[in-house]
């Protein structure tokens, strides 16, 4: 009875665990800072067939008043995503200030890529670009004021739909670490079996190499009638 009440326990440890990692890994905010022609890369996590939403603003560096302000509107910035297998799933221009949204349809890291048009705009030359990014992940890129408004659902409906969302994506962050482990497994396996392999070209060489040398040697002493 101890045992299973341990193990009973752990399971709850161990799903807290991921309640708290998918609601805290689900969104986060940062700013950086670009040049003219810089171009900056994050890698983002991502569960199949999972929503993910990008809001960026960006600020110029004014270089009299040396503070960043509101960029101008001619000014954009080229999104584009890349799946775990490198394929392109979201090559977009927008403008100085927007948000993109796309649905991951292969589990593993996401390449989110951000760069300016800045080459077409002379006061831009030579500048600074402060970009501020958010991204939203799973049911975190939810607007469930407006799903509450569209679909008329009373506060309890509501938050019975937060909870149904947020239970389907801790399903996919868990069938995301089985995927996660299967493909460790399979690198281990593939691991050992090398590791294997060599150890038994290693044995057949240093064989090989023992008989090579006896017969070496044997040939040797009989030239020289030592034997």
């Amino acid at each position: 009875m101890a045992g299973v009440g341990v193990e009973r326990l752990q399971a709850m440890v161990q799903f807290a665990l991921l309640v708290i990692t998918v609601c805290a890994a689900g969104a986060h905010g940062l700013y950086f800072h670009i040049g003219e022609t810089e171009k900056r890369c994050f890698i983002e996590e991502i569960p199949d067939e999972t929503m993910v939403i990008g809001n960026y603003r960006t600020q110029m560096w004014d270089k009299q008043k040396e503070v960043f302000l509101p960029s101008t509107p001619g000014l954009g910035m080229h999104v584009e995503v890349k799946d775990p297998d490198s394929k392109v799933v979201l090559s977009r221009q927008y403008g100085s200030e927007g948000r993109f949204t796309f649905t991951s349809h292969t589990p593993g890291d996401h390449q989110i890529c951000l760069h300016s048009n800045s080459t077409r705009m002379a006061l831009f030359a030579g500048g600074k670009l402060r970009v501020h990014l958010d991204i939203q992940v799973g049911e975190h890129a939810n607007n469930y004021p407006e799903i509450a408004a569209k679909d008329k659902l009373t506060e309890l409906q509501l938050r019975a739909r937060q909870l149904l969302d947020q239970v389907e994506q801790i399903q996919k962050e868990q069938d995301y670490q089985r995927y996660r482990e299967e493909r460790f497994r399979l690198t281990s396996e593939s691991t050992n079996q090398r590791v294997l392999w060599w150890s038994i070209a290693q044995t057949v060489i240093l064989i090989l190499t023992g008989i090579w040398q006896m017969r070496h040697l044997k040939s040797f002493f009989e030239a020289k009638k030592l034997v």
